[in-house]
């Protein structure tokens, strides 16, 4: 029996690549492999991670907060208390390895297992390293990472490119195009433009669609794809009855992204980790509109990584309330230019990045 800690928490970008990499454990080692997460207290992690039929251990770590604030006085002693918590977690339960998805929760459990003598490893999602990822990198013994260049924060030879782990299934076969327009209510005349901002929604692109639905006349020239995210939805559905238009499909969760992806031509997106791993492998050309709310400005690092590559456009989030969308309109009225930003994101596809790490986590347990 293998015993495998898997740790890294507060956002969705953390917790489910390490979701999909325990999937993957579970698929190749089925009952010869027991997984305990480690997250931290009140965060999101302790809810979804024993919904999705994991155990899950909490810590009382904090992190610092960017501005001043006088929670940050307390976080040494949360991260001591983490630590010692850690140590018992990873004696108590014995583990073979530690495997660490970013995130200040991944710190106490990665230093306390290197400390240990536990094998511990890295995965890093962004283009552009997290903190506590590069304090670690040293003492880890492989570091799976999801861009080229990395070696500008890791060892260069602990370093393997793995692609970020994803739930699910996506490639660029995925549904047909009929069958993903007639779920939208959409016909095959008009180009398909999908604005999706996550599960809680993203205000700047709700504020762009506000700004440009309202000169379109009710007769937008494209077809739209409209996530609004659960915390507008209402905001959103009382602008849409103020301001009907045609051609719109508008809804706070995409049920089915299998046909949001078969349907668009052109997407219009955060540019989170997961979201361009995804686009990667659906190889759909993409205007990112990065994040400025995140730490080191990493959204716009991954964004720019392909954007240096001609696999994306980019528009940033000051510019695009009222430039994103006729930016994205002009793209659509030029085909070539989308099979030719369509090809290049698709070469940089990782597929079974999942699985990837797994094998990396067998050499070192």
């Amino acid at each position: 029996m293998k015993k495998v800690i898997l740790s890294g928490g507060g956002t969705g970008g953390h917790i489910y690549p390490a979701v999909a990499v325990a999937e993957a454990l579970k698929r190749k080692w089925g009952d010869r492999v027991e997984i305990l997460f480690v997250g931290a207290e009140r965060k999101m992690e302790m809810e979804k991670v024993p919904a999705l039929g994991y155990r899950i251990v909490g810590l009382p770590i904090a992190g610092l907060q960017r501005r001043m604030d006088w929670h940050n006085l307390a976080v040494p002693f949360k991260m001591m208390k983490s630590v010692a918590k850690a140590r018992r977690t990873i004696r108590d339960f014995g583990a073979d390895v530690a495997v660490g998805f970013g995130g200040y929760v991944s710190a106490p459990v990665l230093w306390a297992a290197q400390r240990m003598g536990v094998p511990t490893v890295i995965q890093e999602q962004n283009s552009y390293a997290g903190m506590t990822n590069k304090i670690l990198a040293r003492g880890a013994h492989r570091i799976c990472v999801a861009y080229d260049g990395m070696e500008r924060f890791f060892p260069k030879e602990k370093i393997v490119l793995t692609g970020n782990p994803l739930r699910g299934r996506f490639s660029k076969e995925g549904a047909a195009r009929a069958e993903a327009l007639a779920h939208y209510g959409f016909t095959d005349d008009r180009p398909v433009l999908l604005v999706v901002g996550g599960s809680l929604g993203t205000r700047t692109l709700n504020e762009m669609m506000k700004a440009w639905l309202p000169l379109q006349g009710g007769e937008p020239p494209v077809q739209v794809i409209w996530q609004t995210g659960k915390f507008y939805e209402r905001e959103m559905k009382e602008f849409l009855k103020a301001h009907p238009a045609k051609h719109i499909w508008q809804g706070a969760f995409i049920e089915r992204m299998d046909y949001a992806y078969a349907a668009a031509d052109l997407v219009i997106s955060r540019s989170g980790a997961c979201t361009v791993s995804e686009l990667c492998l659906v190889e759909k050309p993409v205007l990112f509109v990065p994040s400025p709310n995140v730490a080191e400005d990493h959204q716009t690092k991954n964004a720019m990584a392909l954007v240096e590559k001609g696999a994306a456009c980019m528009v940033r989030d000051a510019d695009a309330v009222t430039g994103a969308i006729d930016r994205a309109v002009e793209l659509l009225k030029r085909p070539e230019e989308l099979r030719r930003l369509s090809a290049n994101i698709g070469r940089l596809a990782l597929a079974d990045a999942a699985d990837r790490i797994v094998n990396e986590i067998e050499k070192v347990w």
